[in-house]
């Protein structure tokens, strides 16, 4: 007689097992996201930053500067660097327009440290990881002493201090030098005080102080790449080492936004400063943050 149960359960258990490999997913896929494909999350992918949404930005709308968003880093004695400006709160900052303008401006005989302000901007959150962009237009060119910057810090600056806690420059600039723009990164391994920086060098840009331009980085685990304009308009890649510590890349940890003037300094005021440019105006159409969530 033969056993119909057997041949009943022997079908039962086909039919189980294809039902599992239909529903189980693919080597190609997350084991959570429902079919996103694991290249989706390889920062080396073609499509990886097309993935990225906004998580985070300031538009600059309204005729003031958010307090939730920004706070005034304040101070004076040449900040390291032997600049000649002091950093203040409020006098040198207006918000119309859509923009956020930053100023430079002469409030004494000049030539010396204290005869100019400025405001320096700290941007109150911080982030790991992902598209920054700003869009920005530059003092206008009238004349030497002049030094914007568009850059990021390392968290924890207070603890390690500089260069340990790294930096990262969007967009430095020197007036002396117009049309020309710079994509830089510090680090205790890579920095300028030892000539060793990591940087593009100068990067022609015509309409630098003439018109808005986006100047970005996409910042990943694995490097990070200097754009103009637009994210295919790569200008600048630094990657992370192969044997990488937190001397040459300390680039895995939060980094806040800051946005300044300075006036001189060892390479703004290498050419001298002219007192006939103030006052002087940075401008500022938005800071974005975007990134790729999984």
């Amino acid at each position: 007689m033969k056993n119909h149960h057997l041949g009943y359960s022997v079908l039962v258990f086909l039919v189980l097992m294809a039902q599992a490999c239909n529903e189980s997913p693919s080597s190609k896929e997350k084991e959570q996201g429902g079919g996103v494909q694991q290249e989706d999350y390889d920062v080396n992918a073609p499509g990886y930053w097309g993935r990225a949404t906004l998580v985070w930005s300031d538009e600059f709308d309204g005729n003031s500067l958010s307090k939730a968003n920004w706070k005034f880093e304040t101070g004076q004695n040449g900040w390291g660097n032997n600049e000649l400006q002091n950093y203040v709160a409020n006098d040198n900052v207006e918000v119309s327009d859509g923009t956020l303008k930053i100023k430079a401006m002469k409030v004494g005989d000049g030539q010396s440290v204290g005869d100019y302000t400025s405001t320096r901007l700290n941007s109150k959150k911080s982030f790991v990881y992902g598209r920054m962009e700003i869009r920005a237009k530059l003092p206008e060119a009238r004349g030497n002493g002049l030094w914007p910057a568009l850059w990021m810090l390392g968290d924890n600056i207070s603890t390690v201090g500089w260069p340990a806690c790294g930096e990262i420059d969007i967009m430095e600039y020197v007036s002396y030098d117009p049309n020309n723009v710079h994509f830089t990164i510090h680090s205790t391994a890579n920095n300028h005080v030892d000539g060793t920086e990591a940087s593009s060098g100068p990067v022609e840009l015509e309409s630098a102080e003439e018109d808005f331009h986006n100047y970005g980085m996409l910042w990943s685990e694995e490097y990070m790449k200097f754009y103009i304009d637009d994210i295919e308009n790569i200008i600048f890649t630094f990657r992370r080492p192969k044997d990488y510590n937190e001397s040459n890349w300390p680039f895995s940890k939060p980094f806040y936004f800051l946005m300044n003037i300075a006036v001189g300094g060892n390479w703004g005021g290498k050419e001298g400063v002219d007192d006939t440019i103030f006052p002087s105006t940075m401008e500022i159409d938005y800071v974005r943050v975007y990134q790729v969530t999984q």
